[in-house]
This record gives structure tokens, sequence and C-alpha cells, in this order.
């Protein structure tokens, strides 16, 4: 327990002190109410000091700086030297803004004052830096229920407000993109268009809707594969897959319906996969490039070559039978001279009816009429025949470096057109060279013939184009062959459809290989 004493003095009537008068006052509850209040209070202090949130005291009107933990005191960029100062003379970057006129309403009013990402300047690390903060104004009362203290609690959300902008500028630059894109679309020639990953449209240019006759209300409903023809429709998903599985870019012609009109228009395709973070296509970014009046010019061009050819080959005929004639009688008469001109020009007629060969093969390849027939023989001795054949004619030693005996189902005839092209070109381009490797292996189920020359060869980005139509290495010593860069195209075009595999293995200077793959046949 607890007591107030007093002690006085107690008088006789003659005034002298005759004893001692104590008066115990208990006071135990004031004490212990006192000593609870200090523990508050210290509990209230602790509980400030590690708050998880910037915490701060300004007692009086003066707004003095009672208390700050140290999550305010990093806030304002200051230290422990603050407390006791008031919050103006700590933090004088206040003066103009609005806090300290809040708390002044909040002291006078009582009413608490919160607010959401609000602004605050501060000099913090020796620069006035803007900050964003939720915080609030609590007035803190004594036991007669007067204001005496302001409690502030702040979360820095800085980071969360820049961001926020960020995404709404980059939202705004966005959506300036897309208008520019699209208003760049709607000016281009070309058909352009944007699908899903899946091949679902989500935008395409008025160019779209003239050529194929779909209005842009339908693009949602619009399907894909209903616009390409039905014989192109197998190429076109096969490309469509292949690019989609992986992710790379996707390119075909196809001929494609207007469905107002009912008539087919050949198109370019071309698109590109818009990938997000995870390697993902989002959407397939394309454009369609209508090339009907070429088709048809090369369609026309390929009648033309093919009537032109076909002209041709009669009078060639005739000329061979003269100058073979000629060459005889030249010779039965001894003038030697005259009759090796006949045989020069004898050559020249050979050489020009295998381009006119050439020119009509590919007019069949273009036009679709090329025929195989297809039967087993074996690939070595069809080696053996075109390698003992190309001997007569040439000054190379032709090497056939190794054979294994390989049967396959293919067209004899033009297997054999395709192995003496290669070996013409591995003579023709190696003209400082006198060898010739040719070879036949099995690896796994599948026969191998290659060809080896030692010539000019050719740089790596060449290799890939050397198959095309009409293709023919620019500069250097490649224009001094002869030859309308047709022969390794109609090649290609020959084991293509054979179901098998052309390619070549070249450097500049060193020479090439050229070779290709057959399946074995039981």
């Amino acid at each position: 327990y607890f007591f107030d004493f007093a002690y006085s003095p107690v008088y006789s009537t003659d005034n002298k002190i005759i004893g001692v008068s104590v008066v115990a006052t208990d006071v135990t509850s004031h004490v212990r109410s006192e000593k609870e209040l200090v523990a508050s209070e210290l509990r209230f202090k602790e509980l400030i000091l590690n708050s998880d949130y910037s915490t701060a005291i300004y007692k009086g009107e003066n707004f003095i700086i009672e208390l700050a933990n140290d999550k305010m005191l990093r806030t304002w960029g200051k230290d422990k030297s603050v407390i006791g100062k008031r919050l103006i003379d700590a933090l004088p970057e206040l003066e103009g803004q609005p806090f300290i006129e809040l708390l002044q309403n909040v002291y006078r009013t009582g009413i608490p004052y919160e607010s959401t990402e609000d602004r605050a300047d501060l000099v913090v690390d020796g620069k006035l830096q803007t900050f964003y903060y939720n915080f609030t104004y609590k007035p803190i009362r004594d036991a007669n229920g007067e204001i005496y203290a302001i409690l502030n609690m702040a979360v820095n959300v800085t980071d969360l407000v820049k961001s926020r902008e960020t995404l709404k500028e980059n939202a705004e630059m966005l959506k300036l993109s897309e208008a520019k894109y699209k208003q760049l679309s709607e000016a281009m020639p070309q058909i352009i268009w944007t699908t899903t990953a899946d091949g679902k449209f989500t935008y395409f240019n008025e160019k779209f809707s003239l050529h194929l006759g779909v209005s842009k209300e339908e693009k949602e409903t619009a399907d894909f594969s209903s616009l390409i023809h039905p014989d192109d429709f197998p190429q076109v998903a096969a490309a469509w897959y292949h690019a989609g599985e992986n992710k790379c870019d996707f390119e075909v012609e196809y001929r494609a319906l207007n469905h107002q009109t009912g008539a087919y228009t050949w198109l370019l395709t071309r698109a590109v996969p818009d990938l997000d973070a995870d390697g993902n296509i989002k959407q397939w970014i394309g454009s369609s490039t209508d090339i009907n009046e070429f088709k048809n010019l090369q369609t026309q061009k390929d009648t033309f070559l093919g009537m032109a050819s076909h002209e041709l080959k009669t009078p060639l005929t005739s000329m061979k039978i003269y100058a073979q004639v000629l060459e005889r009688a030249l010779t039965k008469a001894g003038d030697e001279k005259n009759a090796e001109f006949a045989r020069k020009m004898d050559e020249q007629v050979v050489k020009l009816t295998s381009l006119i060969g050439d020119l009509l093969d590919v007019t069949k390849i273009n036009s679709g009429k090329i025929q195989l027939n297809e039967t087993h023989f074996e690939l070595s001795q069809l080696m053996n025949e075109v390698v003992e054949e190309q001997q007569l004619s040439s000054r190379h030693k032709i090497t056939i470096e190794s054979e294994k005996v390989a049967n396959v189902f293919a067209d004899r005839n033009r297997i054999g057109q395709v192995m003496s092209n290669l070996i013409s070109n591995a003579v023709k381009y190696s003209p400082d060279a006198d060898e010739v490797l040719v070879s036949t292996k099995i690896v796994n189920e599948n026969v191998e013939f290659s060809v080896t020359d030692f010539g000019i060869g050719m740089p790596a980005d060449k290799k890939d184009k050397v198959f095309e139509q009409y293709y023919r290495v620019n500069g250097g010593d490649e224009n001094h062959f002869p030859g309308l860069g047709l022969g390794l195209y109609i090649a290609a075009e020959i084991i293509e459809r054979s179901n098998g595999k052309i390619w070549v293995n070249s450097e500049l200077g060193k020479g090439s290989t050229f070779c290709f793959s057959l399946a074995l046949s039981n």
C-alpha cells in the first residue's frame, strides 16, 4: 500500500508541545494509476519506436518533435538530433507545403486527417526529392480530454505511384503507337493483319476487305482456312504448323478466295511471331501481297518458253544431223580442218539442246506437269553408267571413290539426269583442277550420292540459294562460266519430288561437295 503522511506537533494550553499528530492518507490507487500511466507511456513509446510505419509525435502548438522512430528519421533524411526541435525548424523545406497548416487544423479541431498518395518534397541525401505517402495526423489527448500532441504515421508509396505513372505513360505511348501503326497499315498497298497465336484475326486493314471480301465487323468470325484454295491448303497448313512449332517467320504463296466475287487471287503472305517474355507466341503480325499479275506473267512466260523450246527442238535436231553428215563427208574427203569445224558445231548444238531441255523441264515443273516414272533400280550401277558417259567428254578424271550396292525406288532417268548435272557442274567450276570424286554410301535407311570438286567453291551465305531457279553466284570468277542457272534448280526439284534431300558443302576457293540422299527400297 501507499500513504501520504502529515506530521504536526500537538500543543498544550500553555503552548507547549505535548505530542505529534500523524495523519495518514491512503494513496495506493493514485500511485498505482501513475505507475500504470508511466508503464502505458513506455509501452506506447516502445510501440512507436518499433512500428512498421514511419511514426512521430509532435507536442504542443509549435509541434515539437517529441518522438520519431528510425523509419521516420530515414523518411526525413535526418538523425536523432532533430528530437526536441520544432518540425518546421527540423524540416525547413516544408515551408510552402500544406503539412504545417494541416497539423494546425487537427490540433485546433481535434478532427483526424488522412491522405493517400500525397506528394511531399523532402531534402534527402543532400538534395530536394519528391516522394509520395499515405499518412495520418491523429490528436493525442490528456486525462482531461485536452489535445496536447499529434501522432503522425506514414507509409512510403513512391515506387507504387511512379510505377503506375510509368504504366500510364506506357499505355498512352502504346495507344499512340497502335494508332500510328493502324494509320500506316491503312496507307500501305499490302494487306496488313494480326492474329492471335492460334490464328484468329484481331486486326486487318481496308486492303484485306477489298481483296478478300471480308468486312472488319466479321474479323471475329473470319475463318482463315476458308480463304485458301483447297489445292493450296496442305502447303499453307504445313508452313503454319512449322512456323508455330519453331516460333519462326512464316512465308507462303497461295490462292485466296474473295468471298464477295468468288474469284481467287494469288497472295504472298509473310508473318513474324511476336513473343512474350517467356518466349511464347502472343500474336502474329503479317502482310499479304497481291502477286496475281506476277503469277499470270510467270504462266505466260512458262507457256512461251515451252512453245519456243518445242519449236526449236525440230530445227536443232535437223542441224545436228546436218553437222554429223557434213563432218563425215569432210572427213571422207580428207578435209580435217573443216571436219573439225563441223564437230564443234555439233558440240554447240548438243549444248543448245541441253539448255532447251532445261527450259522445258522448268516449264513442266512450274506447271506441275513433270512426271516421274518410278521403278526399283540399283543406284551404284546407274552412277557407273553416268560416270562412264561423262568421262568420254571430260578432261577431268572422274574417280569413283567408294560405292555401295543400294536399291532405290525412283525415276531412273531423272536420277541419272541429276547425277549427270552435278558431275558436269563439278567439272565446269573446277577449271584448274584435274579430278572429280563421286561416291555412294549407306547412312541409316538412306543412300547418299556425292560429287566433290576442287574448284572455286562458294561463300557460306550463297549455299542455300544455289538451288533456286535462275540463280547464279555473282561476282568474281563465277561470271566466266556459261549457263542459265537452271540445272541445280531442276536437280533439287527432282530429288524433292522423289522424297529425297539435296544439299551442298562448300568453302570459297577450296571446292564444293554436292550431295543427295534417297530412301533405300526393299
